[in-house]
């Protein structure tokens, strides 16, 4: 019996096997361009534009950053990336991803891996440092629910925790041509990888 095609052949020209990943068939403007055409909550938001993963992936790095104004360049890195392996496999909302299983989760820890070692991070990132992303990642998916996704703000609670609204207040969310996005995740990209 034939096998399927497991692989993905990127803009770039790189092909990348979804079951084997190397570091060397990654590059950034393939994961710029994906995530800037991958529609977060299933494209069920508010504007004329989807509301993007690298949009919502520079806003979890702003968070993270603002939260760890400290934290090294690598670790802002991290979690610009925290969402890349979506570039290839979509973002699919949390009731999807239960259903599907360990399978997707085991998917997207190996092209997780493959893309740290690409871009100089840890296959791994430390549990701390995911822990602030996660917190930035929750922040973030609190806002989009409530701004552009239909959510109360009891709702979003109820999903997403209860967000100090100093900090949430402060934050805008943009929904831009998938072109300017691809730019500026790029773009910010560079500006972390200057001060590696």
């Amino acid at each position: 019996m034939k096998q399927p095609r497991a692989w993905q052949k990127m803009l770039s020209g790189r092909v990348l096997d979804l079951l084997d990943p190397t570091a060397v068939d990654i590059e950034i403007e393939d994961i710029a361009h994906g995530l800037a055409f991958v529609a977060r909550w299933n494209g069920q938001t508010k504007g004329d534009f989807a509301y993007s993963v690298a949009e919502h992936s520079l806003l979890v790095e702003e968070i993270y950053s603002s939260l760890n104004p400290k934290a090294p360049p690598k670790w802002k890195l991290a979690a610009l990336l925290h969402d890349a392996p979506e570039y290839v496999i979509g973002d699919m909302i949390s009731p999807v991803k239960a259903s599907v299983g360990v399978g997707y989760e085991e998917l997207d820890d190996r092209l997780t891996a493959a893309i740290h070692i690409r871009f100089g991070l840890p296959a791994k990132i430390p549990v701390a440092v995911k822990k602030e992303i996660k917190k930035a990642d929750k922040i973030s998916a609190w806002v989009e629910a409530t701004q552009i996704a239909g959510f109360t703000n009891a709702e979003a609670d109820k999903f997403f925790g209860k967000q100090n609204p100093e900090f949430i207040d402060r934050l805008t969310l943009k929904l831009r041509p998938p072109k300017t996005v691809r730019e500026d995740f790029t773009g910010r990209y560079t500006e972390l990888l200057e001060l590696l």
